[in-house]
């Protein structure tokens, strides 16, 4: 019989009730880390009340020169905040390129997730917004 033992759980931040019970959705596994690296690189300093070094400073870099060296910026700041913030994460690639209209890039992220060997792929787009 399988193990239905599941390791990581949190909560679904869509917020979404659940149609029995009317608690909060939970998401659980490959699922809750995906949202929670996707979460990491959206928040900016001092965004989170009392943890003013949690996040990235992506945001301010989407308003720099669109350019390859921006790219390579943007690389490493996904690299080092996903590496302080999220030890259930081993990076095993990132790729930043800019979008062919040059107005955001496109991240293609490649990870494991705990010692699990099947790779975990997140796709962002990022733009700037005002």
């Amino acid at each position: 019989m399988a193990n239905l033992q599941k390791i990581y759980s949190d909560l679904d931040l869509t917020f979404k009730a659940l149609p029995v019970t009317k608690d909060v959705a939970m998401r659980y596994d490959d699922q809750a880390v995906v949202a929670s690296v996707r979460n990491l690189l959206l928040t900016n300093f001092y965004e989170r009340p009392f943890q003013p070094n949690l996040g990235s400073n992506m945001s301010s870099l989407l308003f720099e020169p669109a350019t390859n060296v921006t790219a390579t910026i943007l690389a490493d700041e996904i690299k080092n905040v996903i590496t302080n913030f999220e030890p259930r994460v081993r990076i095993s690639n990132i790729s930043v390129e800019l979008s062919p209209q040059g107005n955001g890039f496109n991240v293609f992220l490649k990870f494991f997730i705990g010692n699990n060997t099947i790779v975990t792929n997140v796709n962002l787009f990022l733009q700037r917004s005002r």
